[in-house]
């Protein structure tokens, strides 16, 4: 069995988490779950962490919440009515709290996605996998829900799509996935898509952190109001960016023909 349920590896201002069940293709514990709440709220705070990169260990993402959880709660129904509720809510909370930070969020994708890893993915802003990844949305046959992936299914790829994987408990594979647009590139194999993934970090890393973080809060009012509602808060919003040191720094290094100061040297 592994010994820590997420593993951590920081490389300058990335933060790689990596879903360890591998013996369980990274099925999501209870224990997974506040582990990556924590490694996230302690990111969003260290001032260092501009990017975090989502991956899953042996050649899987995630298989979904773990049995043995529900088990558990199924267990305690008798002394604690809401104990399946709550563990449910669990991984909506996790999916929540990943698609409201302002860094730079990144999946890198294998194997089965399912469940809360479903979930996780759709939430990021830029998904990467290779050919072997297969998404499956297999609630519907269990007699179950994907009570918490939905809202993020739609979100990701529109009501009518989002409906007809749900009755039909879809299979998606690499191609299809693409096409839907629940991941951005697909890779032929795990070295292409770590090269693709080196090549995306150093974009990213481009930009400046706190442009991309008012950025992301604008694009996810955006999903709820209309352009004419945004235009004075968009305004007000472009206006702190210029006249903030990131603003300044970055038109100053304009002019100068330097990379502005947040870009790591080479």
């Amino acid at each position: 069995m592994s010994a820590l349920p997420l593993q951590l590896h920081r490389q300058g201002p990335v933060l790689t988490l990596t879903l360890n069940r591998p013996e369980v293709r990274n099925a999501m514990s209870l224990a997974m779950v506040q582990a990556l709440r924590e490694a996230l709220a302690a990111a969003e705070s260290d001032g260092t962490t501009r990017i975090v990169v989502l991956r899953g260990a042996g050649g899987h993402f995630c298989a979904g919440g773990d049995i043995r959880d529900m088990a558990a709660a199924r267990q305690r129904l008798a002394e604690d009515p809401d104990a399946m509720a709550r563990v449910n809510a669990a991984f909506g909370e996790l999916c929540v709290a990943f698609s409201q930070t302002g860094l730079a969020l990144v999946s890198v994708l294998q194997g089965t996605v399912m469940g809360g890893g479903f979930g996780l993915a759709c939430v990021c802003d830029l998904t990467l996998a290779d050919d072997t990844v297969v998404f499956r949305l297999p609630e519907t046959g269990l007699g179950l829900l994907p009570a918490q992936v939905g809202p993020f299914l739609v979100e990701r790829i529109g009501l009518a799509e989002a409906r007809r994987l749900a009755v039909t408990g879809a299979r998606v594979d690499s191609r299809e996935a693409l096409r839907l647009r629940l991941v951005h590139e697909v890779h032929a194999d795990a070295q292409a898509l770590d090269a693709a993934l080196a090549q995306a970090l150093a974009g990213i890393l481009r930009c400046a952190p706190a442009a991309v973080a008012a950025t992301k809060a604008l694009l996810a009012r955006a999903r709820l109001h209309s352009a004419a509602s945004l235009v004075a808060p968009a305004a007000e919003a472009f206006s702190a960016a210029v006249l903030g040191p990131e603003g300044q720094e970055g038109t100053l290094a304009f002019v100068q023909k330097r990379p502005p100061a947040w870009v790591p040297a080479a």
